[in-house]
């Protein structure tokens, strides 16, 4: 049988033109064969290469016992095999190993399941749309999702800040209709300042007196195991893949009204994993009860400075306030899309939220009588001049008395 080559070269000198003849004289072989060949009634020989022994050969049944043992790593192996006298180098050692070397491994994990109310698991993800400009900005999400039934509630705020953070925790307990005993976190710097010297979680102190307030046990997953809280990890990826592609919104209220429905939707679908719908599995959680709306009324409270001229700064617009509080510190409290503006226990204004950056929205008189009290909210201290006629008219009496005292 005619190896491969010499077959390729008589397609090759037929494919120029030559004949069977002229062929066979070239190549020396029968112009039956060759025209066989040509006719694909014969297969060339499969070349084979006799192998040739190697200087890792006696070393092999060393090898063995060391690769049982579960040794893979090539340069610990190199290392042995020259203390036995091996003068080979390291390619050689590697392709042996390679055939023998298990495939790569992940280490199984236990799968993390609560009983119903136990635990709840909250996130923050960024999320991008392209605003009226065609600029990609990006958009905070906060999610949480209930452990048991994998219930999910979603929100986008303007902040990650630990005010945006607890809003939305206590708008979250409000859709829930209760409050889990546990909740599941990693070291977001939103709630956890760092970690002490203890390894334990240094909270945010505004956090810390919000979960006591409420019964709430706050807990920090191990670093790199995102499995703990991987109901979470899914529910920001699914808000991404699968609530905002594709969504037109006008701002953040209607965004947030559309993510509303949005839960409201998934809450009622069957689950992949528990094959129940989230809605149903929510009235075996037995969540803690709501507390009162006095309990964490003062977390709904934002602190901020009154500017000289009369505004409050929130989310990227200027609210007015009437201009005797100016320079004063108040807090702004958000609810139902309104703005209030507290000072001293007392609402001092209350605004419909708007929310286009860098909006100004003034109060009603928010400047009345500003230019007669020339800016000043209280009385500055000054004298009064007063008629001839006002003058109290005293007796000589009332100066001689005076005079001796002073004697």
């Amino acid at each position: 049988m005619l190896r491969s080559g010499i077959v390729i070269s008589l397609h090759t000198m037929r494919a120029e033109g030559k004949s069977i003849r002229e062929i066979a004289r070239l190549t020396g072989h029968s112009r039956n064969t060759v025209r066989r060949y040509l006719r694909g009634e014969f297969f060339p020989e499969i070349g084979t290469r006799k192998s040739r022994g190697s200087k890792l050969d006696p070393f092999k049944p060393f090898l063995q016992e060391r690769l049982q043992e579960g040794i893979y790593n090539c340069e610990v192996l190199f290392d042995l095999l020259r203390e036995k006298g091996y003068t080979g180098g390291r390619t050689i050692l590697k392709d042996y190993v390679k055939d023998f070397r298990p495939p790569k491994q992940v280490p199984a994990v236990l799968r993390y399941e609560t009983k119903p109310g136990e635990y709840a698991q909250v996130d923050w993800g960024l999320c991008d749309y392209v605003d009226l400009d065609g600029t990609v900005r990006k958009v905070p999400v906060f999610v949480m999702v209930l452990g048991y039934s994998r219930s999910t509630y979603i929100e986008f705020t303007k902040r990650c800040d630990i005010h945006s953070f607890l809003r939305c925790m206590i708008h979250a307990f409000e859709y829930f209709g209760g409050i889990p005993k546990v909740m599941l976190t990693d070291q977001m710097k939103t709630v956890v300042l760092g970690m002490g010297d203890d390894r334990k979680p240094r909270w945010h102190p505004l956090f810390a007196d919000f979960a006591a307030a409420i019964g709430l046990v706050p807990k920090v997953c191990k670093v790199r195991r995102p499995e703990t809280k991987g109901k979470v990890e899914r529910g920001v990826q699914y808000v991404k893949n699968n609530f905002l592609p594709g969504k037109r919104f006008v701002d953040l209220q209607d965004l947030n009204q559309q993510a509303l429905h949005w839960c409201e939707r998934i809450n009622r679908r069957i689950h992949g994993t528990t094959g129940d719908r989230p809605f149903d599995r929510l009235r075996e959680e037995k969540l803690s009860p709501i507390p009162s709306a006095e309990r964490w009324e003062k977390y709904l409270h934002e602190p901020r400075q009154i500017s000289r001229d009369g505004f409050v700064s929130y989310d990227g617009v200027r609210y007015g306030v009437p201009w005797r509080y100016s320079g004063r510190e108040g807090t702004v409290r958000e609810v139902n899309g309104w703005v209030e503006i507290w000072v001293d226990g007392t609402c001092i204004a209350r605004h419909q939220k708007v929310y286009r950056s860098r909006a100004t929205v003034f109060c009603e008189n928010q400047y009345a009588g500003l230019s007669t009290a020339q800016g000043y909210a209280y009385p500055r201290p000054q004298a009064r001049q007063i008629s001839p006629q006002q003058v109290e008219v005293r007796s000589l009496d009332v100066y001689e008395q005076l005079t001796e005292v002073g004697a």
